[in-house]
């Protein structure tokens, strides 16, 4: 444990004067200084002292600037090491850099530069310390199974998680977008006396409505156009396991008793079918709607609503934890960094910030597309404010709460561009979409497929 807060730094120079003078200009910055007048006293100095920053000549007998260079990147390839020479070439300054150097500095030194060097180093030193600090933390204790975040809201959630997954209640998941709804529904199947059996997903508002029945009960040969074989339905398939119905509020109301009938009897009937299947499952329901408005609207009944509702665990909007955002962002900046062998770090201080002040209405969904947008673009070892999109760095500009329209617009042309806008910025969740547009996610289908983008 370092005894105070100062940057530590050694200075290798065969040159007594320079080395000396440099030192003292060091100490007056506020650097702790120690001194090496060869590359042999330098390594041995290196062994002890673990200076956070090293400043060597580039032409020095025996061991030159750049072999003490190689030397040093083998034991530390993260730790800075500036170069400095009075026979500067730009060949020189090139091999150096390509051999890691942080900076390559001519003499007579420029002392403003080198202050300007020193800093920017002092910063990536800082922000590589906190980076490590997630990075421990995320291997130590990131969360709870596969979740990442250890805010009060969060805590509550995995506590529930633990609660209703050792009983085989029924379970509604309610959250915004993008909360993670489908890993709560995992996670309780994972830890549940059925996680060897079938984990079953069903979108309600992925699935076009006439395909829906189809879907949910099965079908024999010949119970409709195109029903050309027989096709078990998700309550077959997820025998024995965990039937994930998410986005119930968008199922068709037609469906919603004949659904609740099957629910109440444990048995099924395919489509066309005489024969009834006896089925043992666990349903998991989950919705992005507030259900009590879905009752209200009409878009849930509520005696099914009732049947799926044994236990309820709500999810918080990412806005609601924002002290989760570091370690989201960086566990998701670590895993598109080996996605895309990018080398990335971390997030500058002011990127972060940028994204803690952000509201996040796609929630950590959204979060995980800038991540992985902003990994691509670095192309360094940190990602800037720049390498965000425009609407988060500058949320006042934020393209979905102001769309500027060319003239002459048409108004079938405007609804095209609101709803595309509308559906990335909710990370392309149709039933999401549909909700802040305040239209049936079948309108918004129906558009898609109009515009050739189904």
């Amino acid at each position: 444990m370092r005894l105070n807060n100062r940057t530590k730094v050694l200075i290798v120079d065969d040159e007594t004067a320079l080395r000396e003078v440099l030192g003292m200009r060091l100490e007056d910055w506020g650097f702790e200084v120690r001194l090496a007048s060869d590359g042999f006293q330098a390594k041995n100095i290196v062994e002890s002292y673990e200076p956070d920053i090293v400043i060597s000549d580039a032409v020095m007998p025996e061991i030159s600037g750049l072999e003490l260079l190689r030397a040093l990147k083998e034991g530390d390839a993260s730790r800075p090491v500036i170069l400095i020479t009075a026979h500067g070439s730009v060949d020189m300054a090139v091999e150096a850099m390509k051999q890691g150097a942080r900076d390559f500095i001519t003499k007579p030194l420029d002392y403003v530069k080198l202050r300007a060097v020193l800093g920017a180093v002092e910063r990536d030193l800082k922000e590589r310390q906190a980076a490590r600090k997630l990075s421990s933390q995320l291997q130590r204790a990131p969360g709870f199974m596969r979740f990442v975040g250890t805010s009060k809201q969060m805590r509550e959630v995995y506590d529930l998680i633990r609660a209703v997954a050792s009983s085989d209640a029924f379970v509604l998941i309610t959250g915004e977008s993008g909360t993670g709804k489908e890993l709560v529904a995992r996670t309780v199947h994972e830890l549940s006396s059925r996680a060897d059996g079938p984990f079953v997903a069903i979108n309600a508002a992925a699935i076009p409505h006439e395909l829906m029945e189809s879907e949910i009960f099965g079908h024999e040969k010949g119970a409709f156009t195109g029903a050309v074989g027989v096709r078990a339905g998700c309550f077959e398939l997820a025998n024995q396991g965990t039937l994930f119905l998410d986005e119930i509020a968008e199922m068709p109301l037609a469906l919603q008793p004949k659904l609740l009938r099957v629910l109440e009897d444990g048995r099924v009937r395919r489509l066309g079918g005489r024969q009834e299947f006896a089925f043992n499952v666990r349903v998991v329901s989950a919705t992005n709607r507030d259900p009590a408005s879905a009752i209200k609207d009409g878009s849930l009944r509520q005696d099914l609503f009732y049947r799926l509702n044994v236990f309820t665990i709500r999810l918080p909007a990412l806005r609601d934890r924002r002290s989760d955002i570091p370690l989201l962002a960086h566990y998701f900046v670590t895993e598109f960094s080996k996605k895309h062998d990018a080398g990335v770090e971390g997030l500058r201080e002011e990127t972060l910030a940028i994204l803690k002040e952000y509201a996040w209405p796609g929630n950590v969904r959204e979060l995980r597309n800038v991540m992985e947008r902003a990994v691509i673009l670095a192309r360094g070892e940190w990602i800037e404010p720049q390498h965000l999109p425009p609407y988060i760095q500058n949320p006042s500009a934020d393209a979905t709460s102001k769309i500027v329209l060319p003239a002459n617009v048409t108004a079938a042309e405007a609804e095209k561009e609101l709803i595309l806008r509308t559906l990335e910025r909710t990370g392309y969740n149709k039933a999401e979409a549909a909700r802040q547009l305040e239209v049936d996610v079948k309108t918004i289908r129906n558009k898609l497929k109009a515009y050739g983008l189904e």
